[in-house]
Protein backbone atom coordinates (compact mmCIF):
# COMPACT_ATOMS: atom_id res chain seq x y z
CA UNK A 1 0.00 0.00 0.00
CA UNK A 2 1.04 3.52 -0.78
CA UNK A 3 2.77 5.24 2.40
CA UNK A 4 0.64 8.26 1.05
CA UNK A 5 -2.47 5.98 1.44
CA UNK A 6 -1.37 4.57 4.89
CA UNK A 7 -0.56 7.65 6.20
CA UNK A 8 -4.20 8.91 5.63
CA UNK A 9 -6.02 5.78 6.55
CA UNK A 10 -3.82 5.90 9.79
CA UNK A 11 -5.54 8.92 11.20
CA UNK A 12 -9.02 7.98 9.98
CA UNK A 13 -8.07 4.62 11.96
CA UNK A 14 -6.80 5.94 15.11
CA UNK A 15 -10.29 5.27 17.22
CA UNK A 16 -10.15 2.00 15.49
CA UNK A 17 -6.66 0.89 16.51
CA UNK A 18 -6.54 2.34 19.98
CA UNK A 19 -9.99 0.22 20.21
CA UNK A 20 -8.18 -2.88 18.78
CA UNK A 21 -5.27 -2.51 21.31
CA UNK A 22 -5.94 -0.70 23.94
CA UNK A 23 -2.85 -0.12 25.80
CA UNK A 24 -1.21 2.15 22.86
CA UNK A 25 -2.17 5.72 24.06
CA UNK A 26 -2.72 9.19 22.53
CA UNK A 27 1.05 10.29 22.39
CA UNK A 28 2.57 6.60 21.65
CA UNK A 29 -0.09 7.00 18.34
CA UNK A 30 1.24 10.53 17.23
CA UNK A 31 4.90 9.29 17.51
CA UNK A 32 4.05 6.90 14.38
CA UNK A 33 3.62 10.00 12.56
CA UNK A 34 1.17 8.02 10.32
CA UNK A 35 3.72 5.67 9.38
CA UNK A 36 3.11 2.25 9.31
CA UNK A 37 6.63 0.90 10.26
CA UNK A 38 6.42 2.51 13.28
CA UNK A 39 2.78 1.41 14.15
CA UNK A 40 3.82 -1.99 13.18
CA UNK A 41 6.95 -1.32 15.45
CA UNK A 42 4.74 -0.50 18.68
CA UNK A 43 2.41 -3.36 18.27
CA UNK A 44 5.84 -5.48 18.26
CA UNK A 45 6.99 -3.50 21.53
CA UNK A 46 3.69 -3.59 23.46
CA UNK A 47 1.96 -7.02 22.33
CA UNK A 48 5.14 -9.18 21.48
CA UNK A 49 3.83 -10.01 17.90
CA UNK A 50 5.86 -10.80 15.62
CA UNK A 51 6.35 -8.81 12.82
CA UNK A 52 4.54 -11.02 10.49
CA UNK A 53 1.71 -11.06 13.11
CA UNK A 54 1.80 -7.52 13.16
CA UNK A 55 1.14 -7.18 9.97
CA UNK A 56 -1.68 -9.39 9.32
CA UNK A 57 -3.26 -7.88 12.34
CA UNK A 58 -2.58 -4.34 10.58
CA UNK A 59 -3.98 -5.66 7.52
CA UNK A 60 -7.32 -7.10 9.12
CA UNK A 61 -7.81 -4.18 10.88
CA UNK A 62 -8.11 -2.27 7.33
CA UNK A 63 -9.64 -4.64 5.64
CA UNK A 64 -12.87 -4.26 8.64
CA UNK A 65 -15.38 -1.38 7.86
Amino acid sequence: MNEDIVKGKLKELQGRIQEQWGEITDDEFNKTEGQKDRLLGLLQTKYGYSKEKAEAAFKELLGKK
